[in-house]
Formats: structure tokens, sequence, C-alpha cells
């Protein structure tokens, strides 16, 4: 009776983080999407006799040193964080999947050799890796997204091999085989869908750390660059103001904690409701 009642206890922990999570990343996202289309003020609208001003019914998160409306800078940046993140994803995961499908599938020594290239690249933490890319290639929210894409493949093709490696003696996976479908097919169409929820939660935690990324590069100066807002850049530039201005810093930093914890649960709750909790 005790197992049965810690188990409905967990099934409802696993529920509960799922909805936190899905309800979190929802509003956040719609803030976003509504930034990317508008925003109260020109987030680089400068005005002198307005800096550093509180949050008030006109400015709700207050101004900044120069007067520029905090929510609108907010609202912009978070738009660019979103586009780089989902880029990084379309970029690493895409390549991670034909890679891991590949390497996982096939096995042998093709698997060897694209798996030793794939630990070398692993083995640079992902922001230095697109730190010495950046540094040939230029700054640039474009070049931020294929440097941060580039530096993602690794894990993704890591996570996609360990699953492909798992199911590819299931027993459709033999019989699709025997009745001669063909390799791709077999890779992306019976294999590919049976993954969907160890890679959704893979994609959610690359989401995060390509969230995570950009801001701590466009906090150093080598991420999005000015005019563009961004939450890493807002955050470096307020910490001249901490004590004048802490709306500055709690505003862009509260919003990127938002976004890492819904996405964060979200992934979480998607692998213990539909992976079996792997």
């Amino acid at each position: 009776m005790k197992k049965i009642s810690l188990k409905k206890k967990r099934q409802q922990n696993i529920s509960h983080n799922y909805a936190t999570g899905l309800a979190i990343t929802i509003v956040m996202f719609v803030l976003i999407l509504i930034g990317m289309l508008w925003t109260p003020y020109d987030p680089d609208a400068m005005q002198g006799s307005l800096k550093l001003q509180g949050p008030s019914l006109l400015h709700w998160f207050g101004t900044d040193q120069f007067g520029r409306d905090v929510l609108s800078r907010v609202l912009s940046g978070s738009g660019s964080t979103l586009l780089i993140a989902l880029g990084t994803i379309i970029i690493g995961g895409g390549a991670g999947i034909i890679i891991g499908a590949a390497t996982g599938y096939f096995g042998g020594w093709f698997d060897e050799a694209l798996m030793r290239i794939n630990d070398a690249v692993a083995a640079f933490p992902s922001v230095l890796l697109a730190l010495v890319i950046i540094s040939i290639a230029g700054t640039g929210k474009y070049k931020v997204m294929i440097a941060l894409g580039i530096a993602f493949i690794p894990s993704f093709a890591r996570v996609v091999r360990g699953e492909y490696m798992r199911l590819r003696e299931a027993d459709y996976v033999i019989s699709a085989k025997l009745i001669g479908v063909k390799t791709p097919r077999i890779l992306f169409v019976h294999i590919l869908p049976n993954i969907l929820p160890a890679l959704l939660s893979a994609i959610a935690i690359g989401f995060n750390n390509a969230v995570l990324a950009e801001a701590g590069l466009s906090y150093l100066g080598i991420g999005v660059q000015p005019p563009d807002a961004s939450l890493g850049r807002m955050l470096s530039e307020s910490q001249t103001y901490l004590a004048s201005g802490p709306w500055c810093a709690i505003f862009p930093g509260l919003f990127l904690v938002l976004l890492v914890l819904g996405v964060g649960l979200l992934g979480e709750g998607i692998l213990d409701q539909f992976g079996g909790g792997r």
C-alpha cells in the first residue's frame, strides 16, 4: 500500500512539474512573440531626462542609464535570445540527429571514427568553442547562432546515438529489415518517433544551454551587438548602476531565469511523462 502511495505521489509531482513548466513556457513565449511584433516604446530611443527612473505606470520596468524603457528592451532582447536559441537547436540538433542516427544504427568502424571526432569537439566547453569560432568569423547575431549550433552538435549526437543503439535490435526494426524497408526509412520513420521523449528532453536542455550561452557571450560583449538589445548585455551594463537603478538588472535577470526554468521543467516533465522516467 505504501509503495502504491509513493508511486502515486511521484506521479503527481511529475504532472505538477510538467504543468508548471508548460504554463511558464507558454507565458514566456507569448511575451517574447509580442515583443518581436510590438513594444511599448522604441527599445533604442534615448531620453536623458528620463534616465534611471524607477518602475511606474508609464514605464513598468523603469528606465536605464540612457532613459530607455527597460520593459521594451527586455521584450526586444528576449526576441534575439529566442531567435539565437532556436537557430542553435536547428543547426546543432539537425546535424546531431543525423550523426547520432548513423553511428548508433550502423556501429562498427564508422561509429568509432565519427564518435572520436565527436568526442574531440565535445572536449572543448561549448562556450569556449563558440568563442573560438566567433573570434575567427566575427561577432553578430547570426554568427553567434552558427557558432553555438556547431558547438552543440556533439551533445545531440551522443544522446541520439545512445537511443539508436538501444532500439536497433528491436523487433519492429528487425521486421522492417526482413521485408526490405530501406535504411533511411527505418532510421527516420520507424526509429526516430520512438526516441522523441529523450530527444525532446535533450532539445529542452539544449535550448536552455543556448539561452545561457548567448547571454554569457553578450555579457562579455561578443554576442549580440548594439543597437540590438540583449538580456546578457543589459545585465553587463547594469552592473555600474546596481545601487541607483537595481531594476535594470532585476527584470532582465528575472526574465532569463523564468524562461530557463519553464523550459527546463517542461523538458523534465516530457521525459518523465512519456519516456518512462528514463
